[in-house]
């Protein structure tokens, strides 16, 4: 399908940049051409009006008996071979009834007369091709005769012939050379539409899967259920429960997913207020706590001390941000934590900070990640799960979880205009490094 779409995008890339350039080429050599007629047509008026003012005039008796002008032709055009300037252009002389009367031609044109102001081409032979100009020549009054000038047309023919060529290979060069540019750019452009459409796909088979595996376990505990007529009410409420505990993962899932999807739509915007970040990791420290305990892993809180002196009442660990989203962006990172931490372990937070930014690092001494793992942290779904089994390293996701956590947290800190880092080292434990900027408050 892509590749097909490339080819398309490639020819539809060619043929327009073709068009333009036959087009552009096109005008050149008309314009080239039109050019050189120009100076032919001006070469041939510039030479009817040398003769016309080297005309030698004698005066006659007419049949009216009175005095008219008419051309001595011997001592106006003499021979030949002086009345000629330039033997690329040939004049011919008619009478005022269009005879012809001297030539410079070695036979004359059997081609009749047409008085025009410009010049016009005429093919006299299928080899021989002439730029003609006739002009009628009068004197006070009387009209004096006819002057034919006619130049080779090869000196058009011959200059925009080898023009036509010249352009004809510098266009096939360059359309090829276009196709292949095409080509490549055709790969750039469909290259982010495909691997959005791998990840789109991936995304779907893993949020089916997930989705898959709670409703598959719903409905056979629902089964069992229906198919035990004799369960005692003890029996039914352990049932029940099952349920309700996959009927909240399914609801995290979903939640986690629009969370997502909204993310990336732009729909949610972060809720912008004053957000003293000591205050809230404090109160997600306090919510970790028991689960900490529970699994025997030390829990603790370092507040650094500020580089800078509280200003206009407000605290210098306050920052821009929304609460919400804060509050769950290190909740799932301190979850994360202590998920992947053996009892006896400890997971540390510590709140510095630096050059108007606020830095959060959260530490454990849990599995670790392994090096070839580690810039796919943050991808959706990448945990370990052999059913999906997408590549050869593992994530620190536990199979309990979505494998949404570490996503939403890049996702929440991206919409802060923060940066999340990711260090780790097997069996030594994973160091989360959160850098939020300390945006100016609206007054």
């Amino acid at each position: 399908m892509f590749q097909a779409t490339r080819r398309r995008l490639a020819l539809w890339y060619t043929a327009v940049t073709a068009a333009l350039l036959i087009l552009f080429a096109s005008g050149f050599y008309w314009y080239v051409r039109e050019t050189l007629i120009e100076r032919v047509d001006d070469t041939l008026h510039h030479v009817v009006e040398v003769v016309g003012r080297s005309l030698v005039l004698e005066q006659t008796l007419g049949s009216d008996h009175q005095l008219h002008y008419q051309v001595n032709i011997d001592a106006s055009f003499r021979s030949n071979a002086e009345a000629v300037d330039d033997d690329r252009i040939d004049l011919e002389w008619f009478s005022p009834r269009r005879d012809p009367l001297w030539s410079t031609l070695s036979e004359p044109l059997a081609f009749p007369l047409h008085v025009l102001q410009k010049g016009e081409t005429v093919r006299i032979r299928p080899d021989y091709v002439l730029r003609q100009l006739t002009q009628r020549l009068e004197y006070r009054g009387d009209i004096l005769g006819y002057l034919r000038v006619s130049h080779p047309w090869f000196e058009v023919a011959k200059p925009t012939r080898e023009l036509f060529v010249d352009l004809a290979a510098g266009l096939t060069v360059m359309i090829g050379f276009v196709a292949a540019v095409g080509w490549f750019l055709s790969r750039l452009a469909i290259q982010p539409l495909q691997e959005s459409y791998q990840y789109l796909r991936q995304f779907t088979a893993d949020a089916s899967h997930e989705l898959r595996n709670p409703l598959a376990l719903i409905q056979t505990t629902v089964q069992v259920a229906l198919s035990d007529p004799d369960m005692t009410p003890k029996d039914q409420r352990q049932q029940l429960e099952v349920v309700e505990r996959l009927t909240q993962r399914l609801g995290h899932l979903v939640n986690d997913l629009l969370f997502l999807a909204r993310q990336d739509s732009g729909m949610v915007q972060p809720q912008l207020q004053p957000c003293p970040l000591d205050a809230l990791l404090m109160a997600v420290v306090e919510e970790q706590s028991a689960t900490a305990a529970a699994q025997n892993i030390q829990l603790t809180l370092d507040l650094g001390e500020a580089e800078l002196e509280p200003e206009n009442g407000i605290e210098p660990f306050t920052l821009m941000g929304d609460y919400d989203q804060l509050a769950r962006l290190f909740s799932n990172l301190v979850s994360n934590g202590l998920q992947h931490t053996s009892a006896g372990g400890s997971v540390q937070l510590k709140l510095e900070q630096t050059n108007r930014q606020l830095q959060v690092l959260i530490k454990d001494t849990g599995t670790g990640i392994p090096e070839q793992a580690l810039p796919h942290v943050f991808e959706r779904f990448y945990r370990v799960d052999p059913a999906r089994p997408r590549t050869n390293v593992t994530t620190p996701a536990s199979n309990s979880g979505t494998g949404l956590g570490l996503a939403i947290a890049k996702a929440i800190c991206e919409t802060h205009y923060g940066q999340i880092r990711v260090e780790s080292k097997l069996a030594q434990g994973t160091t989360f490094k959160v850098i939020l900027p300390q945006l100016e408050f609206k007054t």
